[in-house]
């Protein structure tokens, strides 16, 4: 039986700078990884450019995670989000901030931010053996026993970072719940998050490419039943709001916003059909824009539509026309008070009732996992399992889109690292 003081499951970014940290520490680290190279889901973050933290400091971080936030304190501690950037400049890889706050290598490629990171393992002398998942993990006399394909393990401590089930196709099939249920664990019910969310209407499929940068996007409580009409569901109670760039696709909604907003579309039973409520204009005010139209309107013979196109592309417009249920070739000039309201509603308060989202297998995070209360957030270790930790993204923690993610599973596996 081979022994180690310490095994790492897992090589994603969080198991990469855990077994990094331990070995650094004179532990006898093995890494394990079930690929036949660590570090997938870091090659993929970013759009394969890997936005790897925010530029925040440690509570800017806290904050953008809500609640759960609180969980991070000594994680970010440990390493916050200027002291990642040093570890990852510190390996000749320079970074740069975009215009909101994501940061990225300057190469704009993520295989230079794992590439760092690897250097950092190999010099820390951790032994990475990649092409062996684990099989079993149990407790033993002397710490834990772990079986893989090729061979039964002994370790005194055990860090698990196997990740979540998003992008399954890097590995992440949730083996990790698994065993962190045989040991004792509770898991909150993982679900996909900072995924694309789907809808039935015919009418968002017809506006598919369509983007808007600036979309305040509020998500109302599970209502159940067919799709309404119109742009009101007042029986729905708001949920949470966004703001950001929204993307209408064949299937539904994309982009920054709607990826953030996901989680909550997600946690509904299945048959339950959260509402979106999207204002598209979130920089004008319901009167200013009425007040707009108006003016408007007076001095204008031409079409409803054409008064939008001064905020909203045109394809868009005419949508919105038909949602406040006015006839397309309608003159601005003809509107009703009331009609022109029907208008302003339908820009401010455009609703779409969704069917779910893509799933896992577009899911760029896992909400869920197991439960905070069972991990010491002071050093990652289980409450519940003595020399078991548990870090990254198959801790229930998910944040926003932006690179929190990345830095909560450097941060958290960083802890772990310096707690075996």
């Amino acid at each position: 039986m081979d022994e180690w003081e310490v095994v790492v499951v897992g090589g994603g970014p969080a198991g990469l700078l855990a077994a990094h940290r331990a070995a650094a520490r004179n532990r006898a680290t093995l890494l394990l990884e079930k690929n036949h190279r660590p570090g997938s889901k870091i090659l993929i973050s970013g759009g394969g450019h890997c936005n790897l933290t925010h530029a925040t400091d440690a509570r800017g971080i806290v904050d953008a995670f809500g609640p759960q936030g609180r969980f991070l304190h000594s994680a970010l501690a440990a390493l916050g989000p200027q002291q990642l950037v040093d570890l990852i400049e510190a390996e000749g890889v320079a970074t740069q901030v975009e215009p909101d706050g994501k940061v990225f290598p300057a190469s704009g490629k993520a295989g230079h931010v794992l590439a760092a990171v690897i250097r950092r393992l190999k010099r820390s002398g951790a032994t990475l053996a990649v092409e062996e998942p684990l099989v079993d993990l149990r407790p033993h006399a002397s710490g834990f026993r772990l079986v893989t394909a090729q061979r039964t393990i002994s370790a005194k401590k055990v860090v698990l970072t196997t990740g979540g089930c998003s992008y399954p196709g890097c590995g992440t099939t949730g083996d990790g719940y698994r065993w962190a249920a045989a040991l004792g664990h509770t898991i909150v019910a993982p679900r996909p998050a900072l995924v694309p969310i789907v809808t039935d209407a015919a009418w968002v499929a017809d506006l598919q490419g369509i983007a808007v940068p600036d979309v305040l996007l509020r998500v109302a409580g599970a209502a159940s039943g067919p799709s309404p009409g119109g742009t009101g569901a007042k029986r729905d109670k708001l949920q949470g709001q966004w703001r950001g760039a929204l993307l209408f696709t064949h299937f539904g909604l994309s982009g920054p916003v709607v990826l953030n907003a996901s989680r909550l579309v997600s946690a509904c039973p299945r048959g339950r059909r959260p509402l979106l409520q999207c204002d598209l204009v979130p920089g004008v005010k319901e009167e200013q824009l009425d007040e707009m139209l108006t003016a408007a309107s007076t001095r204008s013979g031409r079409r409803v539509a054409a008064l939008l196109e001064r905020w909203l592309p045109r394809r868009l417009a005419d949508v919105l026309v038909a949602q406040a249920q006015l006839a397309s070739d309608r003159r601005a000039a003809e509107l009703s008070r009331q009609e022109r309201l029907r208008l302003v509603q339908a820009v401010k308060r455009l609703s779409i009732r969704t069917t779910g989202t893509l799933g896992f297998e577009k899911a760029e995070v896992t909400a869920g996992g197991v439960s905070l209360g069972e991990i010491d957030s002071r050093t990652m270790q289980s409450k519940r399992v003595p020399g078991l930790f548990v870090a990254g993204e198959l801790l229930d923690l998910d944040g926003p889109i932006g690179g929190y993610n990345l830095q909560a599973a450097f941060s958290t596996g960083y802890l772990a690292g310096e707690s075996v």
